[in-house]
């Protein structure tokens, strides 16, 4: 929450505990107004009320989800909601396909059991930008991404390789995607059988079977891009790499994970592990 609010960790909490209690109902209110106006605007105005309400927990405010509505509401804390999704994917070739081994398992015990992959597209004025990710399962982590212009298998087999190179994960992870060629390429399946992974693909037409990164990319488009007019690839690129790498993994609050950022989760499962 320090991190995402742009303050130092130290400097924050040393600053709340001198801050003097509200004497009023009133005081207390617009305390917590300014907190959700300085929350909206560093998560890009991306937290409905739900997600508005565990930040706000977060930094000491006791808020139930009903007042925290109202409040946002009072106070016209804007929110940008989801689009609806659109399906790119195409799976018209003749290429070899894996089976469905993960069968929308996406409850894991483990980081680097399971992973989920798939490509987007983003536009600018120099034409398209594709962005391919890997997701871990086990914390709905982005462990690896690539970026380019030209939507090759090289794209997803560059961002599972950083998602290996990060994580350096065992011989028997299931590596999820579409039907895409990319996912279907001789590449890309070298890569997996180099690896000792095991393929797995959606069932053809059916996103729900790649929902996990289907609503990664819900999030970027809703949060993020669809508000954003790109000149240049590379403006868009920088902009990929700063959501991934400063709010969604360690920021972003995610209701899967009890309302923790995918970094956060990881962190306290590891001392769980330590403490048992």
């Amino acid at each position: 929450m320090c991190r995402l609010l742009g303050v130092k960790r130290n400097g924050f909490y040393r600053y709340m505990k001198t801050q003097h209690q509200p004497t009023t109902d009133d005081d207390k209110r617009k305390e917590i107004v300014e907190w959700m106006h300085k929350i909206a605007k560093a998560s890009e105005h991306s937290y409905g009320s739900r997600r508005m309400q565990k930040a706000l927990n977060c930094l000491g405010y006791p808020i139930g989800r009903r007042l925290t509505r109202r409040l946002m509401k009072e106070a016209g804390v804007q929110v940008r909601y989801k689009k609806k999704y659109k399906v790119t994917t195409n799976s018209n070739h003749t290429l070899p396909i894996f089976d469905n081994v993960l069968d929308r398992q996406f409850d894991v015990d483990a980081p680097n059991l399971a992973y989920v992959q798939d490509i987007t597209y983003i536009w600018t004025q120099e034409g398209w930008l594709y962005l391919a990710v890997v997701i871990d399962l086990y914390s709905r982590k982005v462990v690896g991404w690539s970026m380019g212009s030209r939507m090759k298998a090289k794209l997803v087999c560059d961002a599972l390789t950083m998602a290996i190179w990060q994580r350096n994960p065992k011989a028997g992870l299931v590596v999820h995607s579409d039907r895409g060629s990319q996912y279907a390429s001789a590449d890309y399946r070298r890569l997996l059988k180099g690896h000792q992974f095991v393929g797995s693909m959606s069932r053809k037409g059916d996103c729900w079977d790649n929902s996990v990164v289907e609503s990664f990319f819900g999030s970027l488009k809703q949060e993020l891009v669809h508000w954003k007019q790109y000149q240049t690839r590379y403006e868009a690129q920088q902009d990929m790499l700063r959501y991934i790498t400063t709010f969604y993994n360690p920021e972003r609050l995610h209701s899967y994970l009890d309302y923790r950022s995918p970094n956060q989760y990881e962190a306290d499962m590891k001392k769980l592990k330590k403490v048992a």
